[in-house]
């Protein structure tokens, strides 16, 4: 069985479990739907005073905010309701089921749950996207390209990041305020990294590499990502995944089951 194939499965089983109770189904969703939009009317209330933020433009800073919105989605849907119940699983040994099965444990712990509800900010994270962009002007074939390259780098940057960050927890019984911190910077993403002073800047790009998820694909569409920019991203990305995938199975080397 493909890991797409077990992927869809979880899909499924995810959609059918969050039908069952619809009314609490829209209910999340409409919730959901709302948080985003009110990212989009800070953004709105900025740009009524001023016509330029960082040096973008409002259907500029509009496209890195539907970025923030897909990321958000993302990280609500996926990585959220899997990554934070490792510390548990591994105070608990329910870990030891996962082990047991015939896949990669760590594409089990990262994906099995899903908030379907959370896709509803993808769509409209993704849609603004496309507003704005149509608002610009379609960009080329080559532009849209190296826009989808970026953004799963991002999508990498960003899993690997908490992924390495969770995985403390086989030391550390707490390690929820480390990720709390994370998500405050990740907060951050909803405006172009050129908003802010110098120094935060560094911070976003190559301490807690912010930047990579939203601004960098966005000024990927735009024709604005020098070719070292590109580089840096992917470099970023490959490291930090590999990192994750090293780092997780050293500690599942040095794991203790509760069977002993």
């Amino acid at each position: 069985m493909t890991y797409a194939r077990v992927l869809l499965r979880f899909f499924k089983a995810n959609l059918m479990a969050a039908m069952e109770y619809r009314a609490d189904f829209l209910a999340n969703a409409l919730v959901a739907v709302a948080s985003s939009l009110w990212t989009l009317a800070a953004l709105q209330v900025f740009f009524m005073h001023r016509p330029r933020l960082g040096g973008w433009r409002y259907e500029e800073a509009m496209i890195v905010a539907g970025l923030f919105i897909t990321f958000e989605g993302v990280m609500a849907a996926l990585f959220r309701p899997n990554l934070e119940e490792i510390p548990e699983a591994v105070r608990q040994g329910t870990l030891d089921f996962i082990l047991l099965r015939p896949l990669d444990s760590q594409f089990l712990v990262s994906f099995q749950q899903m908030q379907i509800w959370h896709l509803t900010d993808i769509m409209l994270g993704l849609g603004v996207v496309a507003w704005a962009l149509s608002r610009l002007g379609w960009p080329s074939f080559d532009r849209f390209l190296l826009f989808g390259v970026m953004l799963l780098s991002g999508l990498v940057i960003f899993y690997s990041l908490l992924m390495i960050l969770i995985t403390l927890a086989f030391w550390f019984v707490e390690v929820g305020n480390i990720m709390e911190l994370i998500y405050t910077f990740f907060e951050a993403g909803r405006f172009p990294v050129t908003a802010f002073p110098t120094w935060v800047r560094i911070v976003l790009t190559f301490i807690v590499p912010i930047a990579f998820i939203t601004t960098v694909p966005a000024q990927a569409v735009l024709g604005w990502l020098r070719p070292e920019g590109i580089l840096i991203g992917l470099l970023i990305a490959a490291a930090l995944f590999t990192i994750s995938r090293s780092f997780w199975r050293y500690a599942l080397r040095h794991y203790t089951s509760a069977g002993g």
